[in-house]
């Protein structure tokens, strides 16, 4: 069977990264690390779901939006763990598959190679003898081939306990701010904390990614405030 199935070894490799790519992906649709991403993204729901409450239900709700809090921080550490553990699983497949290349299709190995390192500048002797160094070693030829064929970078991958713990603290963070807000002013708190909680979330994510900060703390100030008048007069209409 061919292994390239029709296509040029320089054609595979750039299919091959495009999978790698998808498989790599995070979760949360950005480049900061996981747990990161997962704690700011968890305050920010969170700070809104107990707005959108607050909204519905008045400030006598407080310890209704407590067993909430409860019950979302269930939800958001395992969902984030769920989520880690099926990028694993992805990465881990695409790991054996390039392992079974390496054992059994060789010769198209080599190809590949040859044609992602002509693609980098090398050429002639230089080039045979860095293609022969790499297939000397399958082990670092697997990792050569995760790299550059695929695209993975290894050493970036998270643990996906570490991203349920980074869930973890933006709920159990947020709940605790919220909290505060709720008894120490029971008409106002909820959504002054809850936007200080949004807007500390988004200017921290915001300045790791190298974004501009200010822009960043209006717009995802404005969308909540606007997801929580909709809920509010539609509550309103149909209640």
């Amino acid at each position: 069977m061919n292994h390239f199935k029709g296509k040029a070894a320089l054609e595979h490799v750039i299919e091959a990264r495009l999978r790698g790519r998808e498989a790599s992906a995070e979760v949360h649709g950005t480049e900061l690390p996981g747990h990161v991403s997962a704690a700011a993204d968890a305050a920010k729901e969170t700070a809104f779901y107990l707005i959108a409450l607050w909204t519905l239900l008045g400030s006598g709700a407080h310890w209704l939006m407590l067993v909430f809090i409860l019950a979302l921080t269930f939800w958001k550490v395992g969902r984030s763990a769920i989520l880690g553990w099926s990028r694993l699983e992805r990465l881990h497949r695409l790991i054996e598959e390039e392992r079974y290349e390496i054992e059994h299709h060789r010769a198209q190995e080599k190809e590949e190679l040859r044609a992602l390192y002509a693609a980098k500048g090398f050429s002639g002797k230089l080039l045979d003898e860095a293609v022969e160094v790499l297939m000397a070693d399958d082990n670092r030829l697997l990792q050569v081939m995760l790299e550059e064929e695929l695209g993975l970078n290894l050493e970036t991958h998270e643990h996906p306990l570490k991203q349920a713990a980074g869930a973890l603290i933006g709920v159990v963070g947020t709940a605790l701010v919220m909290s505060f807000g709720l008894f120490a002013l029971p008409s106002w708190g909820a959504p002054l904390c809850g936007a200080l909680v949004i807007a500390l979330s988004a200017g921290t994510t915001a300045q790791l990614e190298k974004n501009k900060i200010l822009p960043s703390i209006i717009w995802n100030l404005a969308v909540a405030a606007l997801a929580a008048t909709a809920a509010y007069f539609l509550a309103e209409l149909i209640l």
